[in-house]
């Protein structure tokens, strides 16, 4: 079963996924296997996934072959099923729908042993085009409104396999937390006719404290108010509100900013696990003028518990700008 389920209190959906509980044991292992031995993404391997719908290769090799820098495949135990038409009905006073999206998988290098901040910042670019790209050809499908990108790294983020990836999933629903951001965001737009995204940026860079580091396109940043120890935020310094409009030079520099990021949480948290996500303005986005894509990094150094799924408020034991301190000097 695959199905959208909504909160009727708070309108917030949930996906109904039972084809993710179809994944093999190793998926749920308490630790990540380092082996090659059976990873279904190292090379040579193709034939264990499904059929490649993007890739960099090197010349005249095939698709689903040896030959890859970078593959992109449809997730094999999906979230949300390509296939099939939305059709909202009511299940008595609740309301479902079909669970119609796109799931899948960016493999993001051949080398098993690496990490994302092992990468050259030309082979991220790369990655991040990628995404530029897949989000461009999933616009031309009307069902979807939203796409997001995240990376899991490590088991404590949720990673499944220890092999270099992210994922993409797209949906018919514009999510209950970026639905909140972009309505905030829209209320400051409102009031203060400014962007408050463009305003946070031009207040770190006057004040300085929670400032990571900047390059000619992008701002790393301790957020002022995070919910875990390290957060850390990278924002275009100029306002754009779609991050598939971002240029191939932006891309480079964001490639750059996001891989010195990564080597400071490492060195300073000795190689945490986290959460990487893009929050992109929705396909349909009728507000751009309000709204500032940008990448959050969530560091797993601590514990979401009762308090904090019962309230929504998260105790964090770091000071921002002891965090983006600690970032700063970090030598790497």
């Amino acid at each position: 079963m695959l199905e959208f389920r909504r909160d009727p209190v708070i309108g917030r959906w949930v996906i109904i996924s039972t084809e993710r509980g179809l994944r093999p044991n190793d998926f749920h292992s308490a630790t990540l296997p380092r082996s090659e031995a059976l990873c279904p993404f190292c090379p040579g391997r193709e034939h264990l996934t499904t059929p490649e719908i993007y890739a960099l290769r090197q010349p005249n090799t095939a698709a689903n072959a040896p030959g890859w820098t970078l593959r992109v495949i449809p997730n094999k135990f999906p979230a949300l099923q390509i296939e099939g038409h939305l059709r909202q009905r009511a299940d008595g006073i609740y309301d479902k729908m079909n669970g119609v999206g796109a799931h899948e998988v960016i493999v993001e290098t051949p080398e098993h042993f690496l990490t994302l901040s092992d990468l050259p910042d030309h082979h991220v670019c790369e990655i991040l085009m990628a995404y530029r790209s897949r989000i461009l050809d999933l616009q031309n499908d009307h069902r979807f409104r939203y796409v997001m990108i995240f990376k899991n790294h490590g088991i404590a983020a949720g990673a499944s396999l220890s092999h270099p990836h992210s994922q993409l999933i797209a949906t018919p629903i514009i999510p209950k937390r970026v639905s909140e951001e972009l309505s905030g965001a829209q209320a400051y737009y409102s009031y203060k006719d400014r962007c408050v995204f463009c305003d946070v940026i031009n207040q770190e860079m006057d004040d300085r404290t929670r400032v990571i580091e900047q390059n000619d396109s992008f701002l790393a940043i301790s957020p002022y108010a995070p919910r875990c120890p390290f957060e850390t935020w990278i924002l275009p310094r100029t306002h754009q509100a779609f991050f598939e409009q971002t240029r191939n030079g932006e891309m480079l520099h964001l490639a750059q900013i996001l891989l010195s990021v990564l080597k400071r949480l490492n060195v300073v948290l000795e190689n945490p696990p986290y959460n990487i996500l893009i929050h992109n303005s929705p396909f349909d986005y009728k507000h751009p003028e309000a709204y500032h894509w940008h990448i959050e990094i969530m560091p797993r150094s601590t514990w979401i518990a009762g308090f904090e799924w019962g309230t929504g408020f998260y105790i964090n034991p770091t000071p921002p700008e002891e965090a983006a301190e600690f970032l700063r000097i970090a030598r790497i």
